[in-house]
């Protein structure tokens, strides 16, 4: 065990040493980057022919993320993938981040490197560039800010107002597997995680939430290719998600139920807490999979593709006119208004 001596060592952080070991481990040579970490602000020069993407995610401990159910590098993984997850439902190509923290004093250095690892191999297939930010210490506990710089082709651009009645609605991947494999680790640091659930089922569903996977190829593929006419990543639940493209679109949907993606991980779950593993995939938020909609005259084609592409890719149901609203097709035949189960800020029923 460390001395106390080393422990307070570890733990005191200065900002232009930290600045310094940053831009060491994390510099690239780039003919794009003319300047990053280490002046006032980057310089970068924008590809040609594209349309820049910008976004950027506030993090707040205890409202994103729990340090009890989660590490250092689980949460720098998560904090990209959510900036990541924004510019693949664009249909862009990620290229440059800024990461702004505000570090409590119980930081140490050591948990900030840890955050950069995971932060950093999220970002390491789209060969994302770490080019600034800025620290400050906090009086109550942590604040992590990433801002994500992309680019897209012109004209291309995939976005939530782009639907029309009839169009097919799409989502990639399997959903509620975020919030489950969540239950379990809150399951777990309560004491009572004590289901009867395969070790295989616990270990899929605990990194689906940890370790989520940003669908970026995905996103690019849709645009370039014009198969999709709109798209939203599934951060706060497929629920509220669809309500965006609706309301941006000015359309309705209606959702087949039994068409739901569902992990057997996920369904082997909900039965073992007698939860209903539709209300997961409805409500679960942090999937990050792409929720996107297709013309319904390209259906044929574009299954074909999913299937060359082999990607995850499933029809859900169907976009409707706005007075119709949005629904759910019960395996009944019968339709019912889709409920608002999704995650929301400033609401004091979460």
């Amino acid at each position: 065990m460390a001395s106390p001596a080393r422990l307070k060592a570890i733990s005191a952080i200065r900002e232009f040493d930290l600045i310094r070991a940053l831009q060491q481990r994390y510099h690239t040579n780039s003919s794009m980057i003319m300047s990053g970490i280490g002046d006032d602000a980057a310089v970068i020069a924008p590809p040609k022919n594209r349309r820049q993407l910008l976004t950027t995610d506030l993090l707040v401990e205890r409202v994103h993320f729990d340090l009890t159910t989660a590490t250092f590098a689980d949460i720098g993984f998560r904090a990209a993938v959510a900036n990541l997850s924004d510019i693949a439902a664009m249909g862009g190509t990620p290229e440059y981040l800024l990461v702004s923290l505000a570090i409590p004093h119980s930081g140490t250095r050591r948990q900030v490197s840890e955050f950069y690892r995971g932060m950093m191999a999220a970002c390491r297939s789209h060969k994302v560039r770490l080019i600034g930010g800025d620290t400050s210490s906090s009086t109550s506990g942590w604040f992590i800010n990433l801002t994500l710089v992309g680019s897209a082709i012109p004209r291309r651009v995939l976005l939530r107002s782009g639907a029309r009645i009839g169009d097919d609605l799409y989502v990639t991947g399997t959903l509620g597997d975020s919030l489950a494999g969540l239950k379990l680790l809150q399951a777990s640091r309560r004491g009572t995680g004590k289901q009867p659930l395969a070790p295989r089922h616990r270990r899929f569903l605990i990194r689906r939430h940890l370790r989520p996977t940003a669908r970026v190829s995905e996103g690019r593929w849709l645009s370039s290719r014009g198969w999709a006419t709109s798209a939203i990543d599934l951060s706060d639940g497929l629920s509220g998600d669809l309500r965006h493209i609706c309301e941006e679109s000015h359309v309705g949907a209606e959702v087949t139920l039994s068409a739901l993606p569902i992990s057997p991980a996920c369904r082997a779950y909900a039965k073992s807490t007698k939860r209903d593993p539709v209300t997961l995939a409805l409500a679960g938020g942090e999937d990050y999979e792409l929720l996107f909609t297709v013309p319904a005259r390209l259906r044929a084609a574009f299954e074909r593709a999913k299937v060359t592409q082999h990607m995850p890719i499933t029809r859900i149901g169907t976009m409707t006119s706005a007075r119709s609203g949005v629904h759910m097709l019960v395996e009944n035949g019968r339709r019912h208004r889709l409920p608002f189960t999704s995650y929301e800020h400033f609401t004091s029923r979460q």
